[in-house]
């Protein structure tokens, strides 16, 4: 077995117990990255040397018998939107094209804590903005699973990173389904924690600025037990983060391994919104099975928002908009023409919006807020796919028809947002293939601070199945 078939707490083991050198860890993973990048584009920058270097320190630690921490020697990547001290940081955007960061969030201090190693900076389209992944830097990131379609975005670099063997865990950020959708498209784990549990703070400027929506930090893995280990290594209050909580007590190393028998799930094939192609209704179903052979009760409910989809999808957009003109309108009108046509668009449109306007999507969030907390309330979880669609060509933006039905390719697909509107923690879970080989995501959201049987839902389901790898190379 390659060191890069590992998971993270495989090494992290074998590490503490010097069967395997944080040197050859690193190395494993940036022969790899060397190999595969060049087709894939998942990074954006790759920190070899300074890579290399902390794995020699870590290495002398560990011969000196110094204490170690749980991600001793464990090489990470960074989504190019959460900066790193000292590190090139370009948010996708040519107007950071060589900026370096001069301060970093709480929670890259703490995975530096922990012992990883930042091996680099993943693709992620400008700002953010969009659910896949390209940009005027770098260009489109590629799925490992076929190299002619997309990752997924916005977190699209770290998804690709890590399903294909380059790094066994990432960091990733979800302001709309922005973990879940690539974990989705990449057949890995994506979650989306309880917002308030791990702090959001990359803005020392606007401290407030990650509420409408709201915006996650969370982890990406290939398995239940990495999600695990990384969360637990992000967690936790933070004062400078004014929405930062205290997590509940207990270990999630511990308690991921729980099962589900005797919990009632609810499962929407659509929330009453979006369109689903039917071989990917299939495979969630199939996999949703899989709970119930376990134990679970699993009813199939009717989930009506009381709104259209287009309703939803505008009333999302006046949040958005708004945020980027207020983040990056300054700099717009400095430096029109290094924005890409989608950003400006989103940047005038979001100029346009009125006070009224703004204070208005509270009231729709809550219609969003009451129709999911109030199944919440009946059931432990909520089951549907993550998105309506499997993986499409990473030179659209979406699919213009899903079903038979016209849809809107920058957003119809994804059923993703609604959580974002509401705060509560939501993962996407590997749940099969379509006839095609391309990775079908399950999606699961239970109230928040529940975080932990997410965890449990997706282990029973890796317990049965298995995630398994593309075979790209």
């Amino acid at each position: 077995m390659r060191i890069t078939d590992l998971t993270a707490r495989e090494m992290a083991n074998r590490i503490a117990i010097r069967e395997i050198s944080p040197v050859d860890v690193v190395s494993s993973h940036l022969e790899r990255i060397r190999k595969l990048n060049p087709e894939l584009n998942m990074f954006i920058t790759v920190f070899e040397e300074e890579a290399l270097k902390e794995a020699n320190l870590a290495e002398e630690a560990l011969m000196k018998g110094e204490s170690i921490e749980p991600l001793h020697g464990i090489p990470i990547a960074i989504k190019d939107l959460t900066p790193v001290i000292g590190r090139r940081t370009t948010f996708g955007s040519t107007l950071f094209h060589d900026h370096i960061a001069t301060h970093e969030p709480t929670i890259v201090k703490r995975i530096k804590k922990a012992g990883a190693i930042i091996i680099g900076k993943t693709n992620t389209p400008e700002f953010g903005h969009k659910g896949t992944t390209d940009n005027q830097v770098l260009g489109p990131a590629k799925n490992p699973w076929n190299p002619s379609v997309t990752a997924g975005g916005s977190s699209g670099g770290s998804a690709a990173a890590v399903a294909s063997k380059c790094v066994p865990l990432a960091e990733g950020s979800d302001g709309g389904g922005s973990i879940r959708i690539p974990a989705s498209l990449n057949g890995i784990i994506g979650l989306k924690p309880t917002f308030g549990r791990v702090p959001f703070d990359s803005s020392p400027v606007n401290r407030f600025g990650t509420t409408q929506p709201f915006v996650h930090y969370g982890p990406m893995s290939r398995t239940t037990e990495d999600a695990a280990l990384l969360l637990s290594v992000m967690q936790g209050y933070e004062p400078n983060d004014p929405f930062s909580v205290p997590v509940p007590d207990g270990d999630l190393l511990d308690e991921y391994s729980n099962g589900v028998k005797g919990l009632n799930f609810a499962y929407t094939e659509d929330y009453g919104l979006y369109p689903c192609d039917p071989e990917v209704k299939a495979q969630i179903e199939e996999t949703i099975d899989i709970l119930r052979k376990h134990g679970a009760k699993v009813d199939k409910v009717s989930i009506q928002i009381e709104m259209k989809l287009e309703e939803l999808i505008s009333f999302f957009n006046t949040m958005w908009f708004a945020g980027l003109a207020s983040a990056y309108g300054p700099l717009y009108d400095q430096f029109p023409t290094q924005f890409s046509p989608s950003v400006t668009k989103m940047i005038q449109a979001g100029r346009k919006l009125s006070a009224v306007e703004l204070r208005d999507t509270e009231m729709q969030r809550t219609i969003v807020w009451n129709t999911l907390q109030s199944t919440l309330t009946d059931y432990d979880a909520i089951l549907s796919p993550v998105l309506g669609v499997p993986a499409f060509p990473y030179n659209i933006e979406g699919p213009a028809s899903i079903n038979g039905k016209t849809t809107s390719p920058i957003s119809d697909w994804m059923m993703t947002q609604l959580y974002n509107c509401t705060g509560h923690p939501a993962i996407s879970i590997p749940g099969g293939f379509t006839s095609g080989g391309l990775p079908v995501g399950l999606q699961a959201a239970t109230a928040k601070f529940n975080d932990r049987l997410l965890l449990q839902i997706a282990r029973t389901i890796e317990l049965e199945k298995g995630f398994p790898s593309p075979l790209f190379h």
